[in-house]
């Protein structure tokens, strides 16, 4: 299945996609979110009323998506992950996963725009895997760790390349709002064969990165049992898993995303994320009401 979050007016639902339509479970299954859904475990049910619906609730086209879960409690950030991107960024490989963390306010929905903010124009493109968790945990078991995933989903982890590297920490530079690219849905695991996936992620129509999701250095089992050893993992919780070699702070010469730009994160199975690139606003109150 794969499930969406979305506005309609005034109205902000959830659902699963049926053709061009969207059955909203919210409404059916009384859920308030998405991710109040996941934690229920009731996908028995979503699949019960997908099936049994009369007809979608609402045209997908009439719909503005929102980021499948806008409100995750944790977002956590792999770095370093695929060896090419090692190798061009000519950094060590550590024995332990690379971590940092989002703010939900960088989250931002397939179809809207990527902000690039306005001290900086070194708005850089990171097509990623993400995984979103849909039972929680301590200690996972990394046998058991696949069994704590509710879905999948394309990722744009775009940075601040000259706030990241203000200092070895690199909190600045991935924490702008509206620079996390998410969607354009949950993809459950059943759907997805990632043995088999590959992630691109194409600039303007070109592409500029291209890899194997098996060729990850940590697996999704490592990745998921390691966090839940330091940290509680819920429902909604959001694990970005890295991005291959071709970024744009790389190239020769470098290749930022500017207003006008159109940026593609496609992953076999999963789906394609496309966000176009403006110019961030000057009110800040304009801020407050884009955000979900």
């Amino acid at each position: 299945m794969k499930f969406v979050t979305f506005r309609s007016d005034d109205y902000v639902g959830f659902g699963a996609i049926r053709g061009q339509g969207i059955v909203d479970l919210r409404r059916r299954l009384g859920h308030a979110d998405l991710k109040a859904f996941l934690g229920s475990g009731a996908h028995s049910d979503a699949e019960k009323e997908l099936k049994t619906a009369s007809s979608p609730d609402f045209s997908c086209a009439a719909v503005r998506l929102l980021p499948p879960i806008p409100n995750p409690n944790k977002i956590l950030c792999v770095g370093l992950n695929y060896r090419d991107h090692l190798t061009e960024t000519k950094l060590t490989e550590y024995p332990y996963p690379v971590l940092f963390s989002r703010f939900a306010d960088t989250l931002v929905a397939h179809g809207d725009s990527i902000w690039r903010p306005r001290n900086s124009t070194s708005l850089d493109f990171e097509g990623e895997l993400l995984v979103i968790i849909g039972r929680g945990g301590r200690h996972i078991d990394e046998a058991k760790a696949l069994e704590h995933v509710g879905g999948y989903a394309c990722f744009n982890d775009a940075s601040l390349r000259d706030w990241q590297f203000h200092t070895n920490q690199h909190l600045t530079g991935k924490n702008f709002p509206r620079t996390g690219g998410f969607g354009p849905w949950l993809v459950t695991p059943d759907e997805v064969d990632l043995k088999s996936a590959y992630l691109y992620t194409r600039l303007n129509g070109v592409q500029m990165q291209s890899a194997a999701i098996a060729s990850q250095i940590f697996t999704l089992k490592r990745l998921i049992s390691y966090c839940s050893a330091f940290t509680p993992l819920s429902p909604g919780d959001l694990i970005s898993t890295g991005t291959p070699s071709g970024i744009g702070n790389r190239r020769n010469p470098k290749i930022f995303m500017k207003p006008g730009d159109t940026i593609e994160i496609e992953i076999t199975g999963v789906g394609k994320l496309i966000n176009t690139i403006a110019d961030e606003p000057r009110v800040t109150s304009e801020m407050r009401s884009e955000s979900c």
